[in-house]
């Protein structure tokens, strides 16, 4: 067997070993979306067919049905998220963890109206949902956040007019788990711990009708009435 023939067998087997491992990637992730080791994988898999199609085109002239062009690993940009793959460093894609604390206050002109609304949103969701009645501002904003998607889109109604409202990003350390604290604990799971780093505060103000461009103040438009009742001659 001369060194082509067993450059070219060894290059197989690393083409089999390949596949085999990018196989056993695949059932892992198991449909996983952008996974890192399958893309590590698919990686090894093409440069092992490109360099045996090399190989066999260098000995014989021929070719495989394999259209490949080598892959970088060191320069490619990755499937999650663009992330360049170096070494061991790229089976943590996102090291980080990023905290998104919010906080919204509403006024309520009519509480009667409020209960009314949450009642009428539970009786929407059907009647595996029924409870006792509800009685309270509190009960009522948890029950319509509960029938909407639980994010503040569920509050936007009459029955509430919203107040300022603020969004803090932060990197923590450590993620927030629930167990640690007591279900009645309503300060522990937001309150910022020591190493966190805040990125940026986004301080939200209420829309109200006399922010629209071209709006008068009412003084404003007390004193165009009043000229308008007392036009001045010349």
């Amino acid at each position: 067997m001369t060194d082509d023939h067993a450059s070219l067998d060894a290059a197989l087997e690393e083409v089999i070993a390949a596949s085999r491992t990018h196989l056993a990637a695949v059932k892992a992730a198991d449909g996983r979306v952008d996974d890192d080791d399958v893309w590590q994988a698919y990686v090894t898999l093409n440069n092992a067919s490109y360099h045996y199609d090399e190989l066999l085109l260098e000995a014989f002239g021929e070719v495989t049905p394999w259209d490949v062009e080598s892959i970088d690993p060191d320069e490619v940009e990755g499937a999650l998220g663009g992330v360049t793959i170096e070494g061991d460093e790229a089976k943590d894609a996102h090291p980080h963890v990023i905290s998104v604390r919010q906080r919204r206050d509403y006024r309520v002109p009519s509480v009667v109206a409020l209960v009314r609304r949450a009642e009428e949103a539970r009786a929407e969701a059907g009647p595996d949902e029924a409870g006792g009645p509800v009685e309270t501002v509190g009960e009522a904003v948890l029950e319509l956040l509960q029938a909407g998607d639980g994010s503040l889109s569920a509050l936007d109604v009459p029955e509430l007019e919203p107040l300022d409202g603020v969004v803090m990003v932060s990197e923590v350390n450590t993620a927030l788990e629930l167990e640690s604290y007591d279900e009645h604990d309503g300060a522990g799971p937001f309150a910022p711990a020591g190493t966190d780093r805040l990125v940026g505060r986004l301080d939200e103000h209420p829309f109200l009708p006399g922010d629209l461009d071209g709006a008068l103040p009412e003084e404003d438009e007390d004193e165009v009435d009043e000229e308008d009742d007392n036009p001045r001659t010349a």
